[in-house]
Parts: structure tokens; C-alpha cells; sequence
């Protein structure tokens, strides 16, 4: 089982022990005993960056392992992994824009039911719950900026195997993503646009 780092830390650099090294279709397959590397899921892109000299260019779930994909060999053994700075701040705080936007849902009456928090995909959906009222964006922005003003730090339990995130006094939510430390690294509200489907309500933000 792959130990994930980034439960627990929020540093983008480890020495880590690379157990394995395979060829793979799109590359090299690296299994690491522990990794800062968030991989694809939960609604959140896979972070990429570099195993010692070899650029990784995605990290994905097999089980209860976490597989990095590599362009080039990795000598198994001791070595540096270093992720994309870039890329994971974009991922963590699009990621946390979403938790705060199901917390105003469900405020409203809404029950979250889908999250997807990819670059330029960004949404969450809802189907109504008991007395479910309008959600309005501008209601829903005036909210986040709020809270981003109010600099609410992040709050991280770990119960056995789930880990459950939150900020200040808000619901926790179960959830094996990357979240900003507090909100004013949010910097701003998102912008946001609210529609319906089939009786799904999803509120996309950017």
C-alpha cells in the first residue's frame, strides 16, 4: 500500500524509496513506498512533476497502490520527488472552492451529489433535499467572500482509513484531496454560473 504524504503534508518535495520500475504503454510504471504525488480522482487531476530526473506524468490508483508514470527509468532505491508547484496550488484551491460551494448548497436545501474540480471544467451538482430553496450566484459569491475574508484555516481529521476536511467551524466532508491551509489563499470569490437539468442544479465556477 502506498503511503499518501499529502494526507498529512503539504510539502512538494520527499526523499522517497522507489520500489518498483516496469515499462508501461505510456512509459514507465513507479511504485513508491510513500508519495507526495496526489493521483487522479475524487474529482481532481493528478499532480505531475519529477521522480530524481524523470519527468511524472501522471499518478493513478491500481489498487491500493498509487502508480506514477514516468517518461523515463527510475533505478529503484532512494530518490527525489519533486511536485509541479503550479499545477497542485491551481488544483488545491479549485478543489477547496468546491467544499465551500457544497456547504452553501446544502445551506440552501440542496444535497451535493457530484464534484468535478478539473481546470476549466469546474462544477458542483445538486438534486434538491426537504425545502429546498432558489440558489442565486450572487448570494452564493457574497458567501465565499466571506469566508475567504474571514481567513477560516483548513481542518484535517483522519478516523481509521477516511479522512474527512473542512474549514473553521464549516461541515467536514470526507475527501482525499489537495485543500489550500486557509482561505485567503483563495485570494477571491470564483465567478459562478448556476444551471439545471433534469432536475440537477450544478453551479460552475472558475
Amino acid at each position: 500500500m502506498t503511503s499518501r504524504l499529502f494526507f498529512t503534508d503539504d510539502a512538494l518535495t520527499a526523499d522517497v524509496d522507489v520500489l518498483s520500475c516496469s515499462p508501461h504503454d505510456d512509459g514507465f510504471a513507479v511504485i513508491l513506498r510513500a508519495t507526495p504525488f496526489h493521483p487522479q480522482g475524487g474529482g481532481q487531476p493528478s499532480d505531475t512533476g519529477w521522480i530524481g530526473a524523470s519527468e511524472v506524468l501522471k499518478v493513478f490508483h491500481d489498487q491500493d497502490r498509487l502508480v506514477h508514470i514516468v517518461k523515463q527509468p527510475v533505478t529503484p532505491g532512494q530518490a527525489m520527488a519533486r511536485v509541479d508547484e503550479a499545477r497542485r496550488e491551481l488544483n488545491t484551491r479549485l478543489h477547496s472552492v468546491g467544499h465551500l460551494i457544497g456547504v452553501c448548497g446544502e445551506r440552501a436545501g440542496w444535497m451535493p451529489v457530484k464534484a468535478h474540480h478539473w481546470p476549466g471544467e469546474c462544477r458542483v451538482s445538486f438534486v434538491p433535499g426537504e425545502n429546498a430553496q432558489p440558489m442565486n450566484c450572487e448570494q452564493i459569491e457574497e458567501q465565499l467572500a466571506q469566508w475567504i475574508s474571514a481567513d477560516l484555516p483548513r481542518v484535517v481529521q483522519i478516523n481509521a482509513d477516511q479522512r474527512f476536511i473542512g474549514f473553521g467551524e464549516l461541515p467536514l466532508y470526507p475527501c482525499g484531496g489537495t485543500h489550500v491551509s486557509s482561505l485567503k489563499q483563495l485570494q477571491a470569490a470564483p465567478k459562478l454560473s448556476i444551471s439545471e437539468k433534469k432536475g440537477v442544479v450544478s453551479v460552475r465556477y472558475q
